[in-house]
């Protein structure tokens, strides 16, 4: 008989399908332009065809679609910034941090300005679209850099709240938005939040893996914590409600990606910590996105396979 508690016994109801987050970004754009001379927003085609026309005439001065030009998008972006304005870039996550990885590195990083990069797509929202419109390996490709705060939305609600606080700062973030989402949002302000407690272990779920990592840990005695924003991690949290030793943690990216932080935030504890994720396989067949979560095991099943066999050897 399992000993956890649900701690908030309404985060997750079911009241329909949730809103979709990229949608809702698509949605509020003209209005955050129109609220904030400030504000600019850098496409590269990925995402033009989706803002409604009407609302974007009074700013379409600010508004850029540069075509397909990755690395153009983030010096653009860059030179914005330099000018004293706030950049919303946006489009898949492999344009966006991987092909213009240098200039994410030098015209931001390098020179020391800010800019709100919004991906789509996930870790393969698209699977048609194939390994080039894969972003699984996004947030690893971020940790090499230095001064950037990573959000991971679990929900529509979350990725508006990040949206708007990140216009009002002047850092780079990074906002990944995916087509998953969870029934219902939870809190955003950078910090994790307990869903349940338990004494044998700790599961760390990242952004939209929340409702499927509470499904896949039903009836098991183990404390779950929900993390929206992942960088910087928040290691207080993790070790105040820390039990046994034993993390878990369920990204809905590379997988391992936090494991570095784990470690940091529990150092001078022994501890294990295994990591779920996208695997770093290259999986040469479309599929659907549920054939992909299987086949990396972070699917209901295959969460709850890997926790009893760590937890339970």
């Amino acid at each position: 008989m399992s000993t956890a508690t649900i701690e908030q016994t309404d985060a997750h109801l079911d009241d329909g399908p949730p809103p979709d987050a990229r949608d809702r970004f698509y949605g509020l754009l003209p209005e955050l332009v129109a609220a904030d001379p400030r504000v600019a927003v850098v496409l590269a085609e990925i995402g033009a065809s989706y803002l409604d026309p009407e609302k974007v005439a009074p700013v379409r001065d600010r508004v850029i679609n540069l075509g397909i030009r990755e690395q153009l998008l983030i010096s653009t972006a860059g030179g914005l910034a330099l000018a004293g304005l706030r950049p919303i870039v946006h489009t898949f996550a492999p344009f966006l941090l991987e092909r213009p990885y240098e200039q994410v590195k030098l015209d931001l990083g390098h020179q020391d300005v800010g800019a709100v990069l919004v991906s789509a797509g996930g870790s393969y929202g698209w699977p048609a679209g194939g390994e080039t419109h894969f972003g699984q390996r996004d947030v690893a490709l971020l940790d090499t850099l230095s001064g950037w705060t990573v959000h991971v939305p679990g929900h529509a609600d979350e990725a508006e709240e990040m949206l708007r606080d990140a216009l009002r700062r002047d850092d780079r973030i990074y906002i990944r938005l995916d087509g998953l989402s969870n029934a219902a949002p939870g809190p955003v302000d950078g910090r994790m939040s307990v869903l349940r407690r338990g004494s044998r272990g700790t599961v760390v779920a990242v952004g939209p893996m929340a409702d499927r990592t509470l499904a896949a840990v039903d009836g098991l005695d183990v404390t779950v914590l929900y993390a929206s924003t992942v960088r910087p991690f928040d290691a207080g949290t993790l070790r105040r409600t820390l039990g046994a030793p034993d993390v878990v943690l369920v990204e809905p990216y590379l997988r391992d990606t936090s494991t570095a932080e784990v470690s940091r935030a529990l150092g001078g504890i022994r501890h294990r910590t295994l990591g779920l994720g996208v695997g770093p396989d290259e999986l040469r067949r479309y599929g659907t996105r549920e054939q992909h979560d299987a086949a990396h095991g972070i699917d209901v099943e295959g969460i709850r396979r890997s926790v009893i066999d760590f937890l339970h050897p």
